[in-house]
């Protein structure tokens, strides 16, 4: 949580867009701590790569990382879900093309006939592939750490399928359902699968933007 609070305190003095000027007794008098562990805060991020650090003359200059922001993201994502989601959360996305391995995993049998028992409807041949970025793709770890519900993997002619876990969503007003597979190909893109081809039903193509309203 310490952590959190630092990359808070910096991210709200503009390390999130640039590097600051900063130095230990300036950090601990902001955090009311000693210089000492405002010293050993600096390191401890540096070390686990949520920050950067250029050392000049009398101060330093530090900015966030990726992870760094992905911390942060995370936390702010968790008190959406506090204050503002508690039995659902919006997910925007770029319709974009896959590499069409879903359409092959949708018509095993054995994953079939899971989703028409869990989901309530029998999927189209294929998935409607969104990418995320910025808060959106914090939303996604969220999916990752909350648990859906389980498809469970199975073996079929020598090849083993993964489990993959399913939320229940619309788009448009149009019943769906999020999929993660386990071994996913994919860091920054969810899968989306529904009874109709969703690109032909409403009317998407490539690079448009959508809203994904998702039941926890």
């Amino acid at each position: 949580m310490q952590n959190i609070h630092v990359l808070k305190h910096l991210a709200l003095r503009g390390a999130i867009h640039e590097h600051i000027l900063t130095s230990s007794s300036e950090l601990a008098k902001a955090l009311n701590i000693s210089q000492q562990s405002a010293s050993k805060h600096i390191l401890r991020l540096i070390k686990e790569g949520l920050i950067i650090r250029e050392l000049t003359a009398r101060k330093q200059r530090i900015k966030l990382t990726e992870k760094g922001m992905d911390l942060l993201r995370m936390e702010y994502v968790d008190y959406q879900r506090i204050f503002e989601f508690p039995k659902h959360f919006t997910i925007h996305g770029i319709v974009t093309t896959g590499f069409g391995e879903g359409r092959y995993y949708l018509t095993q049998k054995k994953y079939m006939d899971q989703f028409e028992k869990k989901l309530w409807f029998k999927p189209y041949e294929g998935t409607l592939n969104l990418k995320l970025s910025g808060n959106e793709l914090s939303k996604l770890n969220l999916l990752r750490n909350t648990g859906g519900m389980l498809i469970k993997g199975f073996e079929s002619e020598g090849r083993t399928f993964g489990d993959v876990e399913c939320f229940l969503a619309t788009m448009q007003n149009v019943e769906c359902a999020i999929v993660i597979p386990q071994r996913s190909p994919y860091r920054d893109v969810i899968e989306i699968i529904s009874k109709y081809h969703l690109r032909r039903t409403l009317g998407l193509k490539d690079e448009d933007v959508v809203e994904v309203i998702i039941s926890l």
